[in-house]
């Protein structure tokens, strides 16, 4: 009878699913990452260094996670302060009227081994688009010496920033090429680190 039990008491334990955690995301060590081309021949690159944000998150089971991320616009870093200002400007992200992005997940799928499609609805400048992102395994748990779990993950892909109606550009020519000196098409890169403190 105790052997029966114990039986039924393994199964159910099996059977039920991981209660999902809220983890906090570690603003000192995650940021939002862009790259964009410049005149036809360069890139330039940037960091939003305010990212905050929640992840709903089991320890086990990523594809049942859930992120809610916000990011301060106001920290945007390009190395150069003639360059952030205006890119503060209406001209780009016009952070006086949207001081924030947002990104909320929709679903994440397995995409081979370790790797998942990270989907969901990003909003820039009051405009939400759909996005899929390319995402690593989460990497964890490291338990520091307080007791405080933590995960890390990395996810990568492209947006235009035209979709969320950010449409200044100029018009430059290059070695008899014609184009824009800033280009639609923006690589974006999340890392990303959570806790959860005991």
């Amino acid at each position: 009878m105790k052997r029966l039990m114990l039986l039924v008491a393994v199964i159910v334990t099996l059977a039920t699913p991981a209660i999902a955690q809220t983890w906090q995301i570690d603003t000192a060590h995650s940021a939002a990452h862009f790259a964009v081309g410049h005149n036809l021949i360069a890139v330039v690159r940037g960091t939003f260094d305010n990212v905050t944000g929640t992840v709903e998150f089991d320890g086990k089971d990523i594809t049942r996670a859930k992120i809610n991320a916000t990011v301060d616009v106001t920290t945007i870093n390009t190395r150069v302060q003639q360059r952030n200002d205006h890119l503060k400007t209406a001209d780009f992200f016009n952070v006086a009227k949207f001081s924030t992005m947002t990104f909320v997940s929709t679903s994440i799928t397995p995409a081979g081994a370790g790797k998942f499609k990270l989907n969901g609805n990003l909003t820039i400048m009051g405009v939400t688009k759909p996005v899929s992102l390319d995402m690593n395994a989460p990497r964890g748990p490291f338990i520091d010496e307080k007791g405080v779990h933590h995960f890390g993950a990395m996810a990568v892909g492209k947006i235009k920033r035209t979709d969320f109606g950010m449409n200044w550009a100029n018009k430059v020519t290059v070695a008899g090429v014609t184009g824009i000196d800033i280009t639609d098409e923006v690589d974006i890169t999340l890392d990303v680190e959570v806790l959860r403190r005991p």
